[in-house]
């Protein structure tokens, strides 16, 4: 299949590398396959100081920083020099990574005003994150850290882990000196934000919640036998962390001889090695306790220890296995568990004890609440979840939805935005950072036919079945991603969507859009006005059709015959983005082409296109209908086409004045907000403005790019890396739309939450996007100014 659809071996894409350039770009394949670039940054970035405990210090606290930073990292890499002063007990020494710059013992009270001085002598640090933890610090409840805190003149962020209900006068006097010491208090749960009001009379002003963090998860595959993970068909709970006895894990293991009496299958997983400082106080007596229980109540077969500290992908392929989690935890004051997190954030049906963090991530259907140490509330609970699939997969999918918002990324982001407003010197331009590329989701979503339609979250819904629309669009992203990068892995793709274009394509030339799995046309067929998708075949077929340097003349000419064949139905277009998506294939087929028929027919589009903007627009609207609806960037793209195939200046100016109007309404407060598709944006009407979908940001940045290409227009360039911030999280949510680690990318931004499901239109869509900021921008987004900005403001003239 490669040699047939290769013409020749394919070099990279050059990228436009300009003598403006500072840096020069260097560019490396992942082992992924998704290829990033390198660039060496001079640039000396503001220092965030982290005063924490940190790995190799096993600690959930020591944890939680390292994600954390490795988020910022990750999201906004060149924005700041993340660093750590790591916090360590009397006589305990680690071996920490390169980023911890300070370690403070915390057992002697000088250390913490020698360090105070270290922080505010160091011109480097602009502002000091600490994460709180009453046992972290020495004194009467940890009040050493004040004597810190009241020293430095550096503005400081405090996280409380742990907010206690009911404080003596101690600690409510303790907790009121941090708080006023603090520029900012960050806490994890909405029931600490509370508390923190109403028992220690804190300032709502003051507080920000920042969910507990969680891990993006990759699409679930199943377990091979060979796995370690592979558990057969063993019905699997777990439970993992540090172990100790608060984690109560008795309560699960006296439930467990009721629920195997009905379900014989059930295998229940305890993950994780016994705490350092348990160990040290106590040895394994805990865990000791628990196997004499095991064999104490015959469940020998039903009970497994893992008794090691897990590394991240080990503990979530052990997650993902799982198929209720047990947290059966006995401490009612725990505000918030990253092990209860992690198991969420991994599709785990949770069954919990009511400590705040459950209480309030578990509502509306996403898991069940039992009562502290009561094993007959947990047996009937696992018993009723085993006898209802159904249910056992919807909470699931709750959990997901209502857990997913407080991914690193979407914590990175809540967390740079609150430390940005804290920065008052030099603060620096919040700048995000551009994903790798990946075609990961794509190729989980295309199969032997073509590109599937939906998704349920990353999993492909097959029962959807298959679009004209999303494999014309497949079509053109993944040539382009063959001509920017040569992968020969692309080559099955580009064929699979170029044969399901063909396969669609009548005996009149026309097409057809919806096919179900079985490779059927669908009824809906025969009810719906499909011009606009005949459009985006014409378009995918003519743009494939140009790169005769890059594939074989076989697949060209396929591609050539078939729109060609699709050519006497042109002129009866009617609808304005047929019409425009038609004008995009034409210009590209004629590249090669160059025939003047073709150049005719152009043109004739193009007065269609004009004919309808003047019937319509005036002084204040000046567009092509009276409402802006779906893929609008489109119209004006197309007549700058036209303009550019044609040399017909009036293309060109109504081309820049409907651009220009259509970027003064959705350009916002330093965001794009593209036209929601919940009610038009109609003339006259103020429009609904949330239901945002990724097509429309996408075909915005596509546009932006040919309009700078056409005019190099600065503010053109600002706009695209705008609009791509919002798949990053520049909206209004504050959280991603793209999702790096499935490769996919969510199928709309709505009034409180991202729809997660990653269907094709949507992760086609990015990818698009994604492959135009490639061509423009490197990491640290450098914007070039050109020479031809004249030509605009003369065509408009």
């Amino acid at each position: 299949m490669k040699s047939n659809l290769l013409a020749k071996p394919a070099k990279p894409f050059p990228f436009n590398r300009r003598e403006t350039d500072p840096k020069t770009l260097l560019f490396k394949t992942n082992k992924n396959g998704t290829i990033s670039r390198i660039v060496e940054s001079t640039k000396k970035l503001p220092e965030i100081l982290f005063i924490t405990s940190y790995p190799n210090r096993e600690c959930g606290i020591a944890t939680f920083s390292q994600d954390l930073i490795h988020a910022v990292k990750n999201k906004f890499g060149g924005t700041y020099s993340l660093k750590v002063c790591a916090l360590e007990g009397k006589d305990t020494e680690y071996n920490y990574p390169k980023e911890v710059k300070y370690i403070l013992q915390t057992s002697d009270l000088m250390r913490y005003y020698d360090m105070a001085q270290k922080i505010n002598d160091d011109d480097k640090i602009s502002l000091v994150v600490v994460e709180h933890e009453f046992g972290l610090f020495s004194g009467e409840y940890g009040d050493y850290y004040i004597q810190l805190l009241s020293k430095l003149k550096k503005p400081v962020i405090t996280t409380f882990h742990t907010v206690l209900p009911n404080p003596d006068e101690k600690r409510k006097n303790d907790v009121q000196t941090i708080v006023s010491l603090s520029a900012s208090i960050i806490v994890m749960t909405e029931t600490s934000s509370e508390i923190l009001q109403s028992d220690y009379g804190i300032s709502s002003d003051k507080i920000q919640v920042i969910h507990h963090g969680t891990h993006l998860v990759k699409a679930f595959n199943p377990h091979q036998k060979s796995d370690k993970y592979y558990f057969g068909d063993r019905f699997v709970m777990s439970t993992f962390g540090l172990l100790n006895s608060g984690k109560c894990i008795e309560t699960a293991l006296d439930a467990l001889p009721a629920i195997i009496e009905k379900f014989p299958n059930v295998l229940y997983l305890v993950i994780g090695k016994t705490h350092p400082n348990v160990k040290a106080e106590q040895g394994e007596a805990y865990r000791n306790s628990l196997e004499e229980k095991v064999v104490q109540l015959g469940l020998q077969g039903h009970v497994k220890f893992v008794d090691k500290y897990l590394p991240l992908n080990e503990l979530l392929a052990y997650l993902q296995r799982t198929n209720i989690y047990l947290f059966t935890s006995k401490d009612p004051f725990q505000a918030v568990s990253g092990t209860f997190a992690y198991a969420m954030a991994s599709g785990c049906p949770i069954i919990s004890t009511p400590i705040p963090h459950a209480k309030e991530m578990l509502k509306d259907g996403a898991g069940l609440i039992v009562d502290f140490e009561n094993p007959k509330q947990l047996s009937e609970a696992i018993v009723r979840l085993l006898y209802d699939p159904i249910l056992l997969e919807q909470m699931s999918l709750n959990g997901l939805h209502k857990i997913t918002p407080t991914s690193w990324e979407n914590s990175a982001i809540a967390h740079v935005d609150l430390i940005s407003k804290h920065i008052k010197i030099n603060p620096p331009k919040i700048n995000f950072e551009l994903p790798d590329i990946s075609l990961k989701h794509i190729k989980r979503l295309t199969k032997e036919a073509g590109i599937i339609q939906f998704s349920k979250i990353a999993t492909p819904d097959m029962n959807s079945g298959y679009t004209l629309d999303d494999n014309a669009r497949a079509l053109v992203a993944v040539a382009k991603h063959y001509q920017m990068t040569g992968d020969e892995k692309d080559l099955p793709l580009i064929e699979t969507y170029l044969n399901f274009i063909l396969f669609c394509q009548q005996e009149d030339g026309t097409f057809m859009n919806y096919v179900d799995q079985e490779g059927n046309y669908f009824d809906k067929n025969k009810d719906e006005n499909l011009e606009d998708s005949n459009g985006r075949a014409l378009w995918a077929l003519g743009e494939f059709s140009s790169y005769a340097s890059l594939f074989s003349s076989y697949h060209i000419e396929k591609a050539e015959v078939a729109l060609e064949k699709a050519m006497p139905n042109i002129p009866n277009l009617s609808s304005p983005r047929a019409i425009a998506f038609a004008i995009k294939g034409l210009y590209y087929y004629n590249i090669k082409n160059n025939d003047i028929v073709v150049e005719h027919l152009i043109t004739s589009l193009a007065d269609n296109l004009v004919s309808k903007y003047r019937g319509v627009s005036d002084s204040d609207w000046k567009w092509f209908e009276e409402s802006l609806t779906y893929a609008n960037s489109v119209l004006p793209e197309s007549l700058l086409y036209a303009y550019l195939a044609t040399g017909n200046t009036l293309f060109g100016k109504i081309a820049i004045l409907s651009f220009d109007f259509l970027l003064s309404v959705i350009f916002r407060n330093g965001q794009i907000k593209v036209v929601s598709n919940q009610g038009w944006h109609s003339r006259g009407v103020n429009p609904n403005i949330y239901g945002e979908q990724p097509i429309d940001v996408a075909y915005t940045i596509i546009t932006l790019g040919l309009f700078y290409d056409t005019f190099r227009e600065k503010s053109y360039m600002k706009k695209m890396s705008t609009a791509f911030d919002w798949f990053l999280g520049r909206n209004h949510l504050h959280q991603i739309v793209y999702n790096p680690c499935t490769g996919g990318c969510c199928d709309g931004l709505e009034e409180k939450h991202v729809n997660l499901n990653q269907g094709a239109e949507s992760t086609v869509s990015y990818l698009m996007a994604r492959l135009t900021m490639e061509k423009y921008f490197n990491k640290n987004n450098v914007v070039y100014v050109s020479h031809k900005a004249k030509i605009k403001s003369d065509m408009i003239a």
